[in-house]
């Protein structure tokens, strides 16, 4: 472990799979599809392999309708019969996900202790909007920053270093919280320390420099600072 709480003045936290849930766009997909779970793990593959090849080709579009167009492929590659708008209801459910219960608990022990905590996210505005309204956390976000400011995806350096300019620090000051692997080094790159949500006992990337902090729950991250 690298971790250095004494550089961090600024919390960034990742959206999806972070803060929110997005196992439960299977359950969506349950109500709709004989075999959910393959469709939902190529939806989520596509959707993340559509923003990176976006940020090389100079195709961005918001997250909404790469995800849509994701989930469409999805659904054909596994031969789902399905019409548009039932399509349309299962992505509706972004707006929607299930917050994971160390997340209030563990943003209002980080404000109390002074930290600034926003939202950094490959979501357009009126998911992210939706996703903090939901999640009953707005009293505890500074903000949100959206790819859609720069019109650039995660892993690019330039979201984190605009995201540095939002706040009004240092990109070394920042400390990027997130459960994605390859956000974590884009973090790092970027020049901010990037710290790993495992809550799956998921194995380290064998790939690219080590998390500078691996936590479980927001609760391993008040502790880290705290010390």
């Amino acid at each position: 472990m690298t971790f250095d709480p004494d550089r961090v003045s600024t919390l960034l936290f990742d959206s999806y799979s972070t803060l929110v849930d997005v196992e439960a766009a299977e359950r969506a997909l349950a109500e709709r599809v004989d075999e959910p779970e393959p469709v939902s793990d190529l939806w989520r593959a596509r959707s993340l392999e559509y923003t990176m090849v976006a940020n090389h080709i100079d195709a961005y579009q918001p997250f909404y309708e790469m995800n849509r167009d994701a989930l469409q492929y999805a659904l054909d590659a596994t031969d789902a019969d399905i019409s548009a708008d039932e399509r349309d209801e299962i992505l509706a459910v972004y707006h929607e996900l299930d917050v994971f219960d160390d997340v209030r608990e563990g943003l209002e022990a980080l404000t109390d202790a002074g930290y600034d905590c926003y939202v950094l996210s490959n979501g357009n505005p009126a998911m992210l909007d939706s996703l903090v309204d939901h999640a009953d956390i707005g009293d505890l976000v500074a903000d949100t920053i959206s790819a859609d400011e720069v019109e650039l995806f995660k892993p690019h350096a330039d979201l984190y270093r605009h995201a540095a300019e939002r706040v009004g620090e240092p990109v070394e000051a920042l400390a990027h919280v997130t459960a994605l692997w390859f956000d974590v080094m884009g973090a790092q790159h970027a020049g901010m320390q990037g710290v790993w949500v495992d809550r799956k006992g998921d194995p380290q990337e064998t790939f690219g420099p080590e998390p500078d902090l691996t936590i479980e729950t927001f609760h391993d991250l008040v502790t880290a600072l705290e010390a």
